[in-house]
């Protein structure tokens, strides 16, 4: 390859001809679609999908407690959903949605108390989909990167 030719490909100066291979006006303008979307808005409903299918409700006996679960957060607009815990063990009882106005835990499907009060809220956990296990996470605020919480046995909560 002729030296000229390789500094035309590294975008040099081609000095034979005066121009510059690679200048803006030498490249069309893309008029494709638009290869890169945006992203509206961050949800970890398919984490907490995996977490049911293979933690959670694992197993052909929980399949009809799962998919409804799975159907009810299809129906919603929440964003973020959170699992609530029986025991220290991550025993499953119902799937939540935080309501940033008053700081409150709404169930959204399964067998939980109708509201927590984050005050009453003992633990949280992050879903580890590559261990299929829940980990504890060292810490006592809730963020878009909790995806469980264990709520504290002595805590005022209605039903």
């Amino acid at each position: 390859m002729s030296p000229s030719r390789l500094a035309n490909q590294n975008g040099e100066k081609d000095w034979e001809n005066g121009s510059m291979a690679s200048s803006p006006a030498s490249i069309p303008e893309y008029t494709g679609p638009k290869l890169y979307k945006e992203p509206s808005f961050k949800s970890n409903k398919f984490i907490i999908h995996n977490a049911l299918s293979h933690c959670c409700l694992a197993g052909k006996v929980n399949e009809p407690q799962k998919n409804k679960i799975v159907e009810e957060m299809e129906k919603s607009s929440a964003n973020h959903f959170l699992i609530l815990f029986r025991d220290s063990s991550c025993q499953f009882r119902a799937v939540y949605t935080l309501n940033p106005d008053s700081e409150e835990l709404v169930r959204l499907a399964g067998i939980g108390p109708r509201l927590v009060v984050l005050s009453t809220v003992d633990a949280i956990y992050k879903y580890n989909s590559d261990r299929k296990q829940f980990t504890t996470i060292p810490s006592k605020t809730l963020s878009m990167s909790v995806d469980a919480v264990l709520k504290a046995k002595g805590g005022q909560t209605p039903y």
